[in-house]
């Protein structure tokens, strides 16, 4: 057990649930960690995915409930299987012995403790490529903290600085305030590092650093020009900047109903034109722009063990068959 959990306050929600006692935090989770699935991802930023693909393991639960999460399945519909230290590193090692350029944690903010731990052991067992937290951005500094000597390369999200925004979509008021402070932290703990730049592969493999990645909702995009602004006074050359235009209503989420702050539908060219103007007027520069693509295929399915398309991921565990391929 760890005592973080007897009356949580992992994350900013300070919900004080008694975790340990196999109670459910705000999170979902009781203190028990639990995988989704896990695999090699090549749909991530360049210099993560590199030639291998990136290590993901998505872990279940969440501490925010965003209406128009493309992972509701996991992060609020609980679909996944407790795992114990050791198997998480080995879920690490498998992943390394893949050939995945990193092991990159999804969504583990209200886990760290125990993911942690899971790391660690992975270290000690021979884990020798970097580790990549990929998050929603709310999270603590103090709780980020238990992942020092672990963590090398940060993405997390900046989803808005709008708070009334924040309420509505993830009922999470304080995320802007939260968001900041953890990304500055992020900041400071990871100067930027790529190594190993090809003709073929010219923004080379990150191995620290912080990439902050922010989704543009449609019609919203007042409210991506706070973000810009923000990250042009406050992380411009100490960290790359991921604009996603990939923004897909999710059909088969119950919670999508609830969406009112936009228009549940895909970004079009006019806002895509303008978001170009946007970083050029914020000499925004280093980072990756994602082009607008009007695609819905790429939706994942957790009931499956291969989620995503054979093109995007390859799947190396899942929560219902374990290792896949794999003779235990």
């Amino acid at each position: 057990m760890f005592t973080q959990y007897d009356a949580c306050a992992i994350c900013p929600r300070n919900c004080g649930t008694d975790r340990n006692n196999g109670k459910k935090g705000l999170c979902g989770e009781t203190s028990a960690l639990r995988v989704s699935w896990a695999g090699l991802h090549f749909g991530e930023e360049p210099p993560v995915t590199g030639k291998g693909g990136s290590g993901t393991i998505f872990i279940t639960g969440c501490n925010l409930r965003c209406k128009f999460c493309q992972n509701w399945q996991i992060s609020q519909d609980g679909m996944g299987l407790a795992v114990t230290d050791s198997g998480f590193a080995e879920m690490c090692l498998e992943l390394e012995r893949s050939g995945a350029e990193n092991v990159n944690i999804v969504t583990g903010s209200h886990a760290i403790p125990a993911i942690a731990a899971g790391l660690r052991l992975a270290r000690q067992e021979g884990l020798r490529i970097p580790i990549l937290w990929n998050s929603s951005g709310y999270e603590t500094p103090e709780a980020l903290s238990l992942l020092d000597g672990l963590v090398s390369v940060w993405l997390p999200d900046l989803k808005t600085l709008n708070p009334e925004l924040s309420e509505n979509l993830f009922r999470a008021k304080d995320y802007p305030k939260a968001a900041k402070r953890a990304l500055r932290f992020m900041a400071d703990r990871a100067p930027l590092i790529l190594e190993g730049a090809t003709r073929e592969r010219p923004s080379g493999k990150i191995v620290s650093g912080l990439i902050v990645r922010h989704l543009v909702l449609p019609n919203r995009l007042a409210d991506t020009e706070l973000v810009l602004a923000w990250f042009a006074e406050h992380l411009k050359g100490k960290a790359l900047l991921s604009l996603m235009t990939q923004y897909t209503p999710v059909p088969d989420s119950p919670y999508a109903t609830e969406i009112d702050a936009f228009p549940n539908r895909l970004m079009q060219k006019k806002e895509a034109d303008r978001l170009q103007n946007l970083l050029e007027s914020y000499g925004i520069e280093d980072g990756y722009y994602q082009e607008l693509v009007e695609d819905t295929s790429w939706l994942p399915d957790f009931t499956r063990g291969q989620p995503f398309s054979s093109a995007l991921a390859k799947p190396i565990w899942h929560w219902r068959e374990g290792f896949i391929g794999r003779k235990e």
